[in-house]
């Protein structure tokens, strides 16, 4: 299978797998609607994107589902932070992206990312975490069982290594505490491109399921005022990583895409003690 092959069946699988979860989403506040953005990376025509955002809902006080598909040429400045773009600074990338942020405190922040990219070789990356502001020792072992369940279909080794690359990765410093309760995260994978695709098609999947399901299960529970307050400083937290480390964003100020779909992922609202 060649290079634009591989580009057109991965963007496909983004732009359907938003589709469904926009869907999904709609069908859970019964009567809200995603309002819909479509963007253009630059003057030059090199791709963009559609961010659909959905705000004061029943459920979400925000939910943002991106997709985008941008190429190009790398800065110099940034050519060196590219696999394979030392030999070609050309780039192609596609990818969804979903954050979730309810109005229940007892429902986890959430985020999904699966995305391609091409240089002088392709690969896939991503992953889904999700930030409790309510420790739930019960949640967090059904969400990595399942987590776990979809890696294992593809080799018993994905998870213990995924969810370590997680762990480290959705880390601040600076806090010396991790994000949230982790999850799975994964980058540079190019060892089959058929079985890598595979994955990444669970991967979305199943976080469709984990996220219908967590939803079902906590978003009718009753919060306290003192609930609420928790997690607006947890989604300080929250802002905090996505500004100061999250690739993706750095990925998107980079290479001229759309700051406010790059930034959707921030909360409508967070405190700060």
């Amino acid at each position: 299978m060649n290079a634009e092959m591989k580009k057109k069946l991965a963007k496909n699988w983004f732009k359907i797998l938003q589709d469904m979860a926009c869907r999904d989403i709609e069908e859970l506040e019964r009567g809200k609607k995603f309002i819909v953005t479509e963007w253009k990376r630059n003057k030059k025509n090199e791709g963009g994107g559609e961010y659909r955002i959905l705000k004061e809902g029943k459920i979400f006080e925000k939910v943002g589902v991106n997709f985008s598909e941008v190429y190009g040429k790398f800065s110099k400045e940034f050519r060196n932070k590219i696999p394979g773009s030392n030999l070609n600074s050309s780039f192609w990338a596609s990818g969804i992206s979903i954050v979730m942020h309810t109005k229940n405190p007892h429902v986890p922040a959430m985020h999904f990312n699966t995305r391609y990219i091409y240089t002088s070789h392709g690969w896939f990356g991503g992953g889904m975490d999700i930030t409790p502001s309510i420790k739930d020792a019960r949640l967090k072992n059904w969400y990595h069982n399942e987590v776990k369940k979809c890696c294992d279909r593809h080799n018993k080794n994905f998870y213990k290594k995924y969810k370590k690359w997680c762990d480290e990765y959705f880390y601040l410093p600076h806090r010396k505490e991790p994000r949230g309760i982790g999850g799975i995260f994964f980058d540079y994978k190019k060892d089959n491109w058929q079985k890598d695709f595979s994955f990444i098609k669970d991967v979305g999947i199943t976080f469709k399921k984990i996220f219908q399901e967590i939803i079902e299960k906590k978003s009718k529970k009753k919060w306290s005022k003192k609930d609420k307050e928790i997690q607006y400083e947890k989604r300080g937290r929250y802002v905090e990583f996505n500004l100061l480390y999250d690739r993706g964003t750095k990925f998107g100020l980079q290479t001229d895409g759309n700051v406010e779909a790059i930034l959707m992922s921030l909360p409508p609202t967070a405190k700060w003690k």
